[in-house]
């Protein structure tokens, strides 16, 4: 029997068919990846609406503003969301933003079950959504590839639950540890396989942070260079403002600005498209729980930390760090710069761990992700909202 008519089938009975659901709850998942790195501060979220065991509309948020996933479906569907299952990755909202609540349109379309992923943490939502459309008679199933939906807005969920962005550091290596020559030679380590990996991380971040060291001796352009995508906005750490004007930062045109984050009372002006952030000091450095701070303020849920050594350590040590992606490539230097410069702790069980690992092939080289191991408490104050 095909999976179309055992839907039906099921769905005439009123009975419920976890594998059917699971189904259509990937297609609502690959409907949310086309929003991802655009919707900040928003959540990236996909609609699938089901009816007589097919498919009749989709949608996904495409950016903040815009109108959410679940409101496009019904609008694509028109008459026939009446009666009609919807699957959604996220739990419907039940507030009064730049758009009205998705909850009271479902109902109003006449949608008799809601298929929902991951539960919205925000308080202004968190199980409200829910509760409204069951109010409203509509069947509710809730935590349907829950895991799958959650590992989707990762960064979204710890922007509202902890206040600051999501950390992801970046680090490409050879096998012995090294990000350079001993004259600083870092071109390039891995190939161009793992560099078109790294340009998608950028195209999915909200924004990418250098330190100053790095742009002066690599001249970054920092953009995602991904047919189809968007750049993300620049940081780049400049405690007293001496980096030249000359760079490819400072001087190229785009869409998004480079925000430069400094400790300067009085900053100098600073080029067209260029931005001063002045942040709190910490040993003389910029705290970068501050920057971080004042990112999420700007609706940066993701940040993707790309070098060099002293940034990544100081990330480290400070517990900033939400993930780490690192490329391995099949080379020894012998010597050189290493990627880590901390003292580090005095046993191996001190050690930072990594959690869901996940290993890919990348031309030669190796790319080794996963989640450190901690417990994140939220910020002081932190603003846990949903903006619309």
């Amino acid at each position: 029997m095909s999976r179309a008519r055992r839907a039906a089938r099921t769905r005439a009975a009123g009975l419920f068919d976890e594998s059917v659901a699971e189904f259509f709850m990937r297609l609502a998942i690959r409907e949310a990846e086309k929003g991802l790195g655009r919707t900040s501060p928003n959540p990236a979220v996909g609609a699938v609406l089901v009816k007589g065991g097919r498919v009749v509309a989709h949608g996904h948020h495409a950016r903040a503003g815009a109108p959410h996933a679940e409101v496009v479906a019904l609008a694509r569907a028109g008459a026939r969301a009446r009666g009609a299952d919807l699957y959604t990755t996220l739990e419907p909202c039940d507030h009064w933003g730049k758009t009205p609540p998705c909850s009271l349109a479902i109902l109003q379309a006449g949608v008799r079950r809601v298929f929902v992923g991951s539960r919205d943490p925000n308080p202004v939502v968190d199980g409200r959504g829910i509760a409204r459309l069951r109010r409203g008679g509509a069947e509710v199933r809730a935590d349907v590839l829950r895991g799958e939906c959650d590992r989707l807005n990762r960064p979204w969920f710890h922007f509202i639950t902890a206040g600051r962005p999501f950390v992801t550091l970046k680090i490409a290596t050879t096998l012995d540890g090294r990000i350079a020559t001993a004259a600083g030679d870092s071109r390039w380590v891995t190939g161009p396989e793992a560099r078109a990996a790294v340009h998608r991380l950028r195209d999915r971040a909200d924004a990418v942070l250098v330190g100053a060291g790095t742009a002066r001796a690599d001249d970054p352009r920092l953009t995602a260079r991904v047919p189809g995508g968007r750049d993300p906005v620049r940081v780049v750490l400049d405690t007293r403002l001496r980096l030249p004007r000359t760079l490819k930062l400072f001087r190229q045109r785009s869409a998004v600005p480079t925000l430069v984050a400094h400790g300067l009372a009085r900053p100098p002006r600073l080029p067209r498209g260029v931005e001063p952030v002045r942040c709190r000091l910490r040993g003389g450095r910029v705290d970068l729980a501050d920057l971080l701070g004042k990112l999420a303020e700007r609706g940066v849920t993701h940040l993707l930390v790309e070098g060099g050594a002293q940034v990544a350590t100081a990330f480290l040590e400070a517990g900033l760090v939400d993930q780490v992606a690192c490329f391995v490539a099949p080379r020894v230097l012998g010597g050189g710069l290493s990627w880590s410069r901390g003292p580090g702790p005095r046993r191996m069980a001190g050690a930072l761990r990594l959690d869901e690992v996940e290993i890919s092939r990348l031309g030669d080289d190796v790319l080794v992700q996963g989640q450190v191991r901690r417990i994140t408490r939220p910020a002081a104050g932190a603003r846990r909202r949903r903006p619309r």
